[in-house]
């Protein structure tokens, strides 16, 4: 078994390409420099003399010179790592304080966001303390003392003495391996006039990628977990390097389920898988030997019971090897993953269906995950599919018809046990008073578990009767809205050609998150309530502590893949898009461009819509082929060249090619 090894091949080629330089560059969230300043002073408070001056230059001074007096920083933006500043001139006895908030709404001289315990009654952060007898010089956080996620930081003096400070600064600790943090391998650019920001998809795209940069850790920084205070020096798994967790804030582990959107996102804007392929070295080398039950998430947290997270991680595996071609790691962990397989296998009864016990029901925090689950029993049918495909691979065809068969009973069994057809929607369980979950039928449509494009329609329609002004309010969990299932429906939606009403909801969801003043407004929620408030999971496990809720979390990052995909059309097929697929869904917006980045080139797409003619461009590295599909009707001309086809697909080769057909 893989977890008997000590070591990890943790070292990935990084490529070197990058997204062309175009307008969209100044909607990129990431700094120019991994040393970064305040940018304004929101508020002073006592006696504090220059206070300005921190955010002005390096040399000025700011002087406090009475207890309690504070200043509160402005970092404009998301940020996270190690903070340092100049004492220049001290008493014996001065000492001061530093405290860290993402939200507005929780700026305090006394304490930080909590970001280890969940108990609303304790400060659990609360400030980071430094003197008497401090020494003139350079003063710097250790790694552990790192604030890995705030926007807002305040220095309070803690009594009279004065007190002479200068030159605050931040070295960002995340994207360790990467020194340039704008070097984009992929990028996005769109107008949606419909909104009241025309901008509103470009800043979410990039909102999106700067997020998961601000979750890609070094894996010896992860959060403890228990301690008063904060601690950011744990090891994050068996490996060295980046990994990709959870949360910039908290809770800083790999949460498979995260990374099920999170690593999308990581590549289609990034190009940088390696933060994923340590996530997943971590999650094989903590598997249970004996049970083949994977981790609900890594260490230092290990939490267990999540047949949802092990479905995941099988997936993830997926994932990578077809964004990447890195068969060398699929065999790497091969034992364990068909092991892994097997575990969940074990599960399905006489019904056709996994029967999850109570044990295993964990999941993104939703109620009611166990027994014949629709969302878990979709993602085994997921990891069937794509378990049959590394199968095929590597070789083993056995056992990938074997996968693919059982897929394929599975699939009947879900459509004839779970399917509604008086509401046109799965049921999350076979109870015929079972809900129709929010999660269940999303990542039905997105796994192709639908029998029909009518089937897809008809749960894209009655995914809406859940819809709020901001958002879904999950029937899953009670006041709810959840970002992460969230993304999953937005797919849902433009797999079912209902373009304008994935936009739609991308414009109320993440229209409030990117622009709600008690957010960071550059990174992504973890979640919230009907109301909009930070209130998420409050009574579910979050214990009513609202500075708890994560202000830059990578499973709400999901419109960023979503816009890839779908509104630009780029999909690979096989490995490193040796084959593909474009097929962009106009959704209502007058143009759209983009590109993504594999190991074997830059894959770009650009559209315009305008005075009923659709103009598409493709440009797709040489070597390669695929399939576009043109939306609208009437013949289809390539190249200036009318084609002989009766349908909406053309087959191409890679190559850059024109197309344009009537809307």
């Amino acid at each position: 078994m893989l977890r008997a090894l000590s070591f990890v091949i943790c070292t990935a080629a990084l490529s070197a390409a990058l997204a062309p330089p175009g307008p969209w560059d100044s909607f990129n969230y990431a700094p120019d420099s991994k040393i970064v300043k305040p940018v304004t002073v929101r508020t002073v408070s006592g006696t504090v003399q220059g206070a300005n001056g921190l955010v002005e230059n390096s040399e000025a001074q700011a002087t406090f010179s009475g207890d309690g007096s504070y200043v509160v920083l402005d970092w404009g933006k998301e940020v996270g790592g190690i903070l340092s500043l100049t004492i220049d001139s001290a008493d014996p006895s001065s000492q001061f304080s530093l405290s860290f908030t993402e939200s507005p709404l929780f700026i305090s001289p006394f304490k930080s966001d909590d970001s280890v315990n969940v108990i609303y009654t304790q400060d659990a952060d609360g400030v980071q303390t430094f003197g008497p007898s401090l020494q003139t010089g350079l003063l710097r956080q250790t790694i552990g003392q790192q604030r890995p996620g705030f926007r807002y930081s305040t220095i309070v003096s803690n009594n009279d003495a004065p007190l002479t400070i200068s030159n605050i600064s931040l070295e960002i600790t995340f994207m360790p391996h990467r020194d340039d943090l704008r070097a984009y391998g992929g990028y996005f650019y769109a107008s949606d006039p419909g909104f009241h920001d025309e901008d509103f998809l470009t800043k979410l795209w990039y909102a999106g990628a700067y997020t998961v940069q601000t979750n890609t850790i070094d894996s010896q920084q992860a959060r403890r977990n228990g301690n008063k205070g904060w601690s950011n020096d744990a090891s994050g798994g068996p490996v060295d390097g980046p990994i990709l967790v959870d949360g910039a804030k908290r809770d800083r582990n790999v949460w498979p389920g995260d990374c099920g959107i999170a690593s999308h996102t990581e590549f289609v804007a990034l190009d940088d898988l390696l933060p994923t392929k340590n996530a997943l070295t971590v999650m094989f080398t903590t598997q249970d030997s004996n049970s083949g039950e994977l981790g609900y998430s890594g260490p230092p947290n290990n939490a267990r019971g999540s047949d949802t997270y092990n479905a995941w991680s099988l997936i993830g595996t997926h994932n990578y090897y077809l964004y990447t071609g890195d068969l060398d790691f699929v065999k790497f962990v091969w034992a364990n993953y068909t092991k892994a397989v097997a575990f969940l296998e074990s599960q399905v009864d006489s019904t056709g269906l996994a029967n999850v016990p109570q044990g295993l029901a964990n999941d993104w925090g939703r109620d009611g995950g166990g027994g014949h689950n629709s969302v878990f029993n979709a993602l085994l049918y997921r990891t069937l599919v794509t378990a049959s495909d590394l199968a095929t691979q590597l070789g083993d065809t056995t056992l990938a018809s074997g996968y693919l068969t059982n897929a394929t009973l599975l699939k009947r069994a879900y459509n004839a046990l779970l399917w509604d057809e008086s509401a046109g929607m799965f049921r999350d369980n076979d109870s015929p008073d079972s809900h129709h979950p929010q999660d269940g039928n999303s990542v039905a449509v997105l796994f192709n578990l639908t029998t029909s494009a009518s089937q897809n329609e008809q749960i894209s329609e009655g995914l809406t009767q859940y819809w709020t002004p901001i958002g879904p309010l999950s029937p899953e969990l009670a006041d709810t809205i959840i970002p992460f299932i969230g993304g999953f429906e937005v797919q849902a939606h433009f797999i079912a050609g209902q373009g304008e009403r994935a936009i739609d909801l991308l414009e109320k969801e993440w229209g409030y998150m990117l622009y709600t003043n008690i957010s960071v407004g550059s990174t992504l929620l973890e979640g919230f309530t009907a109301n909009g408030s930070l209130g998420y999971r409050a009574a579910s496990g979050y214990d009513f502590d609202h500075s708890y809720t994560s202000h830059a979390h990578g499973w709400s990052t999901g419109p960023t893949p979503a816009l890839t995909f779908h509104v630009l059309g780029i999909q690979l097929s096989t490995a490193q898009g040796a084959t593909w697929r474009i097929a962009p869904v106009l959704s209502g917006l007058p143009s759209a461009e983009g590109g993504l980045t594999t190991g074997l080139g830059f894959f770009s797409v650009k559209w315009t819509s305008e005075s009923g003619t659709l103009t598409l461009t493709v440009d797709t590295p040489e070597g390669t082929k695929g399939v576009v599909r043109v939306p609208g009707h009437g013949s289809i001309t390539v190249d200036d060249a009318v084609q002989d086809t009766q349908g909406d697909e053309v087959e191409l080769s890679g190559g850059k090619h024109t197309i344009t057909r009537s809307v």
